[in-house]
Protein backbone atom coordinates (compact mmCIF):
# COMPACT_ATOMS: atom_id res chain seq x y z
CA UNK A 1 0.00 0.00 0.00
CA UNK A 2 1.35 3.41 -0.95
CA UNK A 3 1.89 5.92 1.81
CA UNK A 4 -0.95 8.42 1.82
CA UNK A 5 -0.40 12.16 1.72
CA UNK A 6 -2.07 14.05 4.56
CA UNK A 7 -3.84 17.36 4.18
CA UNK A 8 -4.13 19.44 7.35
CA UNK A 9 -6.80 22.11 7.03
CA UNK A 10 -8.62 24.73 9.09
CA UNK A 11 -11.60 22.71 10.29
CA UNK A 12 -13.82 25.71 11.02
CA UNK A 13 -13.23 27.55 7.72
CA UNK A 14 -16.03 27.09 5.18
CA UNK A 15 -13.65 27.70 2.26
CA UNK A 16 -11.18 25.13 3.61
CA UNK A 17 -13.95 22.58 4.13
CA UNK A 18 -15.11 23.23 0.58
CA UNK A 19 -11.57 22.65 -0.62
CA UNK A 20 -11.42 19.33 1.25
CA UNK A 21 -14.72 18.30 -0.34
CA UNK A 22 -13.30 19.24 -3.76
CA UNK A 23 -10.24 17.05 -3.14
CA UNK A 24 -12.45 14.20 -1.93
CA UNK A 25 -14.46 14.34 -5.18
CA UNK A 26 -11.37 14.43 -7.41
CA UNK A 27 -9.04 12.06 -5.52
CA UNK A 28 -9.62 9.14 -7.90
CA UNK A 29 -6.47 7.29 -6.77
CA UNK A 30 -7.26 7.57 -3.04
CA UNK A 31 -3.99 9.45 -2.45
CA UNK A 32 -5.07 11.75 0.39
CA UNK A 33 -6.04 11.57 4.03
CA UNK A 34 -7.27 14.54 6.06
CA UNK A 35 -7.09 16.03 9.54
CA UNK A 36 -8.24 19.39 10.87
CA UNK A 37 -5.38 21.52 12.18
CA UNK A 38 -7.35 21.84 15.42
CA UNK A 39 -7.48 18.06 16.00
CA UNK A 40 -5.06 16.03 18.12
CA UNK A 41 -3.77 14.32 14.98
CA UNK A 42 -3.29 17.69 13.25
CA UNK A 43 -1.44 19.19 16.21
CA UNK A 44 0.78 16.09 16.51
CA UNK A 45 1.68 16.19 12.81
CA UNK A 46 2.54 19.89 12.99
CA UNK A 47 4.82 19.22 15.96
CA UNK A 48 6.40 16.22 14.24
CA UNK A 49 7.33 18.42 11.28
CA UNK A 50 8.48 21.37 13.38
CA UNK A 51 5.68 23.67 12.24
CA UNK A 52 4.54 26.33 14.70
CA UNK A 53 0.73 26.05 14.96
CA UNK A 54 0.47 29.77 15.72
CA UNK A 55 1.99 30.55 12.29
CA UNK A 56 0.03 28.01 10.27
CA UNK A 57 -3.71 28.35 10.14
CA UNK A 58 -4.96 27.17 6.79
CA UNK A 59 -3.32 24.39 4.73
CA UNK A 60 -0.44 21.96 5.15
CA UNK A 61 0.37 18.97 2.94
CA UNK A 62 2.49 16.17 4.35
CA UNK A 63 3.97 13.74 1.85
CA UNK A 64 6.31 11.21 3.42
CA UNK A 65 8.82 13.18 5.49
CA UNK A 66 8.17 16.51 3.72
CA UNK A 67 5.66 19.15 4.75
CA UNK A 68 4.58 21.80 2.23
CA UNK A 69 2.79 25.01 3.15
CA UNK A 70 0.58 27.58 1.47
CA UNK A 71 0.55 27.71 -2.34
CA UNK A 72 3.19 24.99 -2.66
CA UNK A 73 0.94 22.61 -0.69
CA UNK A 74 -2.05 23.52 -2.85
CA UNK A 75 -0.14 22.96 -6.09
CA UNK A 76 1.30 19.63 -4.93
CA UNK A 77 -2.25 18.59 -4.06
CA UNK A 78 -3.61 19.66 -7.46
CA UNK A 79 -0.89 17.64 -9.19
CA UNK A 80 -2.45 14.43 -7.83
CA UNK A 81 -6.08 15.21 -8.72
CA UNK A 82 -6.07 14.27 -12.38
CA UNK A 83 -6.88 16.23 -15.50
CA UNK A 84 -7.86 19.10 -15.74
CA UNK A 85 -7.12 20.08 -12.10
CA UNK A 86 -3.56 18.76 -12.40
CA UNK A 87 -2.85 21.48 -14.96
CA UNK A 88 -2.62 23.92 -12.03
CA UNK A 89 0.76 22.30 -11.27
CA UNK A 90 2.19 24.52 -14.04
CA UNK A 91 1.95 27.47 -11.62
CA UNK A 92 4.83 25.96 -9.64
CA UNK A 93 7.12 27.91 -11.98
CA UNK A 94 5.80 31.18 -10.51
CA UNK A 95 8.13 32.23 -7.69
CA UNK A 96 6.82 31.18 -4.27
CA UNK A 97 6.88 34.74 -2.91
CA UNK A 98 4.37 35.77 -5.60
CA UNK A 99 2.18 32.66 -5.22
CA UNK A 100 2.20 32.99 -1.44
CA UNK A 101 1.28 36.68 -1.58
CA UNK A 102 -1.93 35.70 -3.40
CA UNK A 103 -2.43 32.74 -1.06
CA UNK A 104 -1.97 34.95 2.03
CA UNK A 105 -4.44 37.52 0.72
CA UNK A 106 -7.10 34.82 0.27
CA UNK A 107 -6.24 33.24 3.65
CA UNK A 108 -6.54 36.60 5.45
CA UNK A 109 -9.99 37.17 3.99
CA UNK A 110 -11.40 33.62 3.97
CA UNK A 111 -13.58 33.99 7.07
CA UNK A 112 -15.01 37.30 5.88
CA UNK A 113 -15.72 36.03 2.35
CA UNK A 114 -16.82 32.46 3.07
CA UNK A 115 -17.69 32.38 6.75
CA UNK A 116 -16.70 30.31 9.73
CA UNK A 117 -18.33 27.21 11.16
CA UNK A 118 -18.92 26.66 14.86
CA UNK A 119 -17.18 23.28 14.75
CA UNK A 120 -15.11 21.09 12.47
CA UNK A 121 -17.06 19.25 9.81
CA UNK A 122 -18.17 15.72 10.56
CA UNK A 123 -17.65 13.55 7.49
CA UNK A 124 -20.32 11.09 6.45
CA UNK A 125 -19.73 7.35 6.68
CA UNK A 126 -18.56 7.20 3.05
CA UNK A 127 -15.51 9.40 3.66
CA UNK A 128 -14.90 8.98 7.38
CA UNK A 129 -12.11 6.46 6.73
CA UNK A 130 -10.11 9.20 4.99
CA UNK A 131 -9.89 11.30 8.16
CA UNK A 132 -7.29 10.78 10.88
Amino acid sequence: MDEKAIILFDGVCRFCNGSVNFVLRHDRKDHFRFAPLQSEAGQALLAQHGIDPSKTDSFVLIEGNRASLKSTAALHTARHLGFPVSLLWAFIIVPAFIRNAVYDWIARNRYRWFGKMDACMVPDERVRRKFL
